[in-house]
């Protein structure tokens, strides 16, 4: 695979995961990580030979996605910047990988959730109370849950079957 199929991936990958990491720490998703995401699709479509019809596809599954965000940040399901990493990587899944990408967020929300919840209960406060405002934050039991972890982990879980990822990888 030469250098310019897989610098496309690695930006991808790269941006999720300070996304994701972001969201541990802070509980905010910076607005330049969903943006940097939009900006380099038309690269790495371009790049992976997508096409226009495929490109096109990819962007109403991408608005498509922010209008459910959008919805569920309205409901207070999700933060604003959970809402918009999830349309901007959905950007990158197109038709081929929007299914897979969703299943595996939910999973990887599912084990967030249920590994916040055994963090939160009890037995650690010690360690927790000792350890960084970012820990304590995610101990905090009436905290949030910082999904732009499961989004991370969803998008690089189904990048391989995303649009781009079938395009690069082949």
């Amino acid at each position: 695979m030469q250098t310019l199929q897989i610098l496309p991936l690695i930006v991808f990958a790269g941006l999720v995961v300070v996304g994701g990491l972001k969201d541990a720490t802070s509980y905010t998703i910076p607005n330049w990580i969903s943006l940097a995401l939009i900006a380099a699709f038309p690269v790495a479509a371009v790049v992976g030979g997508v096409g226009w019809a495929g490109a096109g596809l990819s962007l109403l599954v991408g608005v498509g996605l922010l209008v459910v965000g959008m919805a569920m940040f309205a409901l207070r399901w999700v933060g604003g910047g959970d809402a918009k990493l999830l349309a901007a990587c959905a950007l990158w899944m197109g038709v081929p990988g929007i299914a897979p990408f969703l299943l595996a967020t939910a999973l990887a929300g599912g084990a967030l959730t249920l590994g916040l919840m055994s963090f939160r209960s009890g037995w650690l406060a010690p360690m927790i109370a000792g350890g960084p405002a970012w820990v304590r934050r995610l101990g905090d039991k009436k905290g949030d849950i910082p999904y732009g972890v499961a989004i991370a982990a969803g998008a690089l879980a189904a990048l391989p079957q995303s649009i781009i990822g079938q395009a690069l990888l082949n």
